[in-house]
């Protein structure tokens, strides 16, 4: 778990094909990576990475194939800048909200306005996670833990200030770039909450009229 208060920037040093995946080798800038062992998580712009070499200048970690096509990983190249962030512990400060490292979707950079000192970001979601999304809740984008400030359809404003923007990577986004979002983890159970028993059945592979029915989407 994580908090999605980004602890440095970091860059990705390479990204070496092995065995059908990639192993990316990252150089961590300014985080202290004195307690951090072998298989320990270090979230890389918002997806959860496993440690599995320190060779003291950062950290390699293997990253799969479904990792590479859920995420915004595959725009990476040696250079780029990243977020990091290290796996919470009991006592580490909560400042942001409770963030998985999971990423749920890719979101799109719409546009990019000043507003006095801050810079206002209009990102579009893809609309299977529209509706988690909601005005004053939280977001994490590229691991960045956010506040939705409007929400229009499947796009949302955020407005980031300078601080947030000199440390994160966020100054550097531009319209057509590509980000990771992850939705607020009790959004995700609450709607699996309420489906109630109806969660223990299989997912129908194709949503038919007697489907509709029985769920009470017809009227009869």
């Amino acid at each position: 778990m994580f908090t999605g208060i980004i602890e440095s920037i970091g860059s990705i040093r390479a990204l070496t094909p092995k065995g059908g995946d990639v192993r990316v080798h990252v150089e961590t800038g300014k985080l202290d990576l004195g307690d951090v062992k072998l298989g320990d998580s270090i979230a890389v712009n918002g997806v959860c990475l496993t440690a599995v070499e320190l060779p003291g200048n950062g950290f390699l970690a293997d990253v799969s194939r479904e990792t590479l096509d859920c995420t915004a990983m595959n725009d990476l190249k040696s250079g780029s800048p990243v977020n990091l962030e290290k796996a919470l512990t009991p006592t580490t400060r909560l400042g942001g909200h409770l963030v998985s490292g999971h990423v749920d979707g890719v979101g799109e950079v719409v546009s990019r306005t000043d507003n006095a000192r801050a810079v206002e970001f209009r990102i579009r979601a893809p609309k299977a996670l529209a509706k988690y999304i909601a005005h004053k809740g939280s977001i994490t984008v590229d691991g960045t833990s956010l506040t939705v400030n409007a929400v229009d359809g499947a796009e949302f404003l955020l407005t980031i200030i300078p601080h947030t923007l000199s440390e994160t990577i966020m100054a550097s986004y531009r319209p057509g770039r590509r980000v990771n979002l992850e939705v607020d983890l009790l959004a995700r159970y609450l709607e699996r909450l309420l489906l109630g028993d109806k969660a223990a059945e299989p997912v129908a592979g194709n949503i038919t009229e007697s489907f509709l029915a029985a769920n009470g989407y017809l009227k009869s």
